[in-house]
């Protein structure tokens, strides 16, 4: 597996975790009223759905070789113009 990968996939995990204690504490204060409620299980559910889509790309992009080759080909770019 690509190192840049890698970091990727630890980036996105950490913003995952960031997402769902943010999306914990709001569900926590939540209570004051039935609107703040369902902004609450909407924010939540959208967390939800964010997660899953960067899971399902991380599952796709593990597979293939293409996160790689773009980082590869980004770094070559900018080290070939400093």
């Amino acid at each position: 597996m690509h190192p840049s990968f890698l970091v990727l996939q630890l980036h996105v995990a950490t913003a995952i975790g960031a997402l769902a204690a943010r999306a914990h504490d709001v569900l926590a204060r939540a209570g004051a009223g039935r609107e703040r409620g369902q902004s609450t299980a909407e924010y939540a559910l959208v967390l939800l759905g964010a997660a899953t889509v960067a899971i399902v790309f991380l599952a796709w992009a593990g597979r293939t070789s293409r996160i790689g080759k773009l980082f590869d080909a980004v770094l070559d770019t900018v080290i070939g113009k400093v």
